[in-house]
C-alpha cells in the first residue's frame, strides 16, 4: 500500500526504532507506548487485519515474541509479563496488521476498563455463542 505508514517504515522511507528484523517481520518501538518497551510486530507484506494475514506470518510472529522479544524485555527491562493485542479495524489508526507487545510491570497502570452496565450477563452471551 502506497500510503500505509507501516509499509513506509518497512521500506525504510520513514524512520523507526527497530529492535528486530528478519525476512518476514520488522519489530519497532511504539512511538505512543503504554509502558516502557511497548513494541509493534509488523509483517513486511501488507495485510489489513488478522483475518487477512497469512498463517505463516502469525506463527512466525508469535515464535519471535516468545523466543526472542519476551526474553529481551524481561532481561533488559525487568518486565513481569506481556500483554499481546491486535486491535483489528475498530480504533486502529493504521490498517496494516500488527501485534502490540506491551510489557507489564507491577503498578504499571495499564487498565483494560469495561463498563459492567453495558455488558450482558454471561449466560445470555453464552446462549448467543452456542
Amino acid at each position: 500500500m502506497n500510503d500505509c505508514i507501516f509499509c513506509k517504515i518497512i521500506k525504510g522511507e520513514l524512520p523507526s526504532k527497530t529492535i528486530y528484523e528478519d525476512e518476514l517481520i520488522k519489530v519497532i518501538m511504539n512511538i505512543n507506548p503504554s509502558t516502557n518497551g511497548h513494541l509493534l510486530v509488523l509483517p513486511k507484506e501488507h495485510y489489513v487485519d488478522i483475518f487477512d494475514v497469512d498463517e505463516k506470518i502469525i506463527n512466525h510472529s508469535f515464535k519471535v515474541i516468545r523466543d526472542t522479544l519476551y526474553p529481551i524485555l524481561k532481561d533488559k527491562l525487568g518486565c513481569e509479563g506481556v500483554t499481546l493485542s491486535e486491535n483489528n479495524l475498530l480504533g486502529q489508526e493504521v490498517h496494516h496488521f500488527h501485534i502490540h507487545v506491551t510489557p507489564r510491570y507491577q503498578n504499571d497502570l495499564v487498565d483494560f476498563n469495561y463498563n459492567k452496565e453495558l455488558l450482558e450477563d454471561l449466560d445470555t452471551v453464552l446462549e448467543k455463542l452456542q
